[in-house]
This record gives C-alpha cells, sequence and structure tokens, in this order.
C-alpha cells in the first residue's frame, strides 16, 4: 500500500500523457475512487488507506485538494508498484478517464459507500462523514458480480 498522494500523483502525469491536458481536480478524485474500488476487485486490497469524505458531486479525497491546487501531485510511486497495479490503473483508464468529470459524479453517487455516508446529509451538503472501507468493498462486490454475469450472458450468445 502507498500513500494517496503517490497515486493521484502517478493518475495525474498519466492523463497528461494520455490526453494531453491537466485532469481536473474533480476528475481526478472520481478516478481515485474507482482506483480503490478496482483495487479492492481484483486484489482484495486497497490501494491506499487514506479516506474519502462524501462530499456533494461524489467522492473527494482531502490530502489531493491543496496539492492539486498547489500543483505539487510530483510524489510517483516506484515502477515495481505501477507494474504490479498496471491491470488495475489500465483498467480505470480505458472505463473511467475518456468520461467528463460530470458523468463520474453521477457514477459516483450510485455507490452504496456514498450512499450510506450521505444518509444524513441534504443534497447540497457537502459533508465529512467518511466513506467505509467496508462499504466500498460492498460496491467492488456488486460491481465484481456485475461484471460475472454479463461475460457469462455474453458466453451464452457466443
Amino acid at each position: 500500500m502507498v500513500g494517496v498522494i503517490k497515486v493521484a500523483s502517478y493518475i495525474a502525469d498519466r492523463y497528461l500523457k494520455d490526453f494531453g491536458e491537466r485532469i481536473g481536480e474533480m476528475k481526478l478524485h472520481k478516478l481515485l475512487y474507482f482506483t480503490q474500488r478496482e483495487s479492492l476487485i481484483r486484489k482484495d486490497e486497497p490501494m491506499f488507506e487514506e479516506q474519502f469524505l462524501a462530499w456533494r458531486y461524489g467522492p473527494v479525497m482531502v490530502q489531493i485538494r491543496s496539492s492539486y491546487a498547489n500543483d505539487m501531485l510530483n510524489d510517483m510511486p516506484s515502477d515495481a508498484f505501477v507494474e504490479k497495479n498496471k491491470d488495475i490503473f489500465d483498467y480505470v483508464f480505458q472505463q473511467y478517464a475518456p468520461k467528463d468529470a460530470w458523468s463520474l459524479s453521477y457514477l459516483s453517487h450510485a455507490e452504496i459507500s456514498w450512499k450510506n455516508a450521505r444518509k444524513d446529509l441534504l443534497p447540497e451538503q457537502n459533508g465529512d462523514e467518511p466513506l467505509k472501507l467496508e462499504d466500498i468493498r460492498k460496491d467492488a462486490e456488486r460491481i465484481s458480480m456485475r461484471r460475472y454475469l454479463l461475460d457469462r450472458i455474453q458466453q451464452a450468445t457466443i
């Protein structure tokens, strides 16, 4: 496991290389969430230990806000870490990075972890309630089952 700043630095750097522009802060938060969830799906362990907060537009990692604003996402993880998690990063970049930030926000609003953390908040409130790792695991299990069923359906139609 590494710190979220290292993961965010990698995502921001890769996004710049892949898309030729700086990633927006909102999109970065969402890609971090989907990366964490994908790590739980593929490795049954979180990629980083820091917690997301259930803000109005989806999961937010407060540690990232000032680093992003001050253009300080330059603490890259080791090449070995990136290689070990290549399948996770590749999947997240293929599935989510091309989408706009608002679409990713909409997707994150369907997550059990975000809904549970926001259950006592008004829609316009940011809130400081953390998303529980066990709830993100539930989201991971739900997505994993959906992928399995879709694969079975595709296999049956071949």
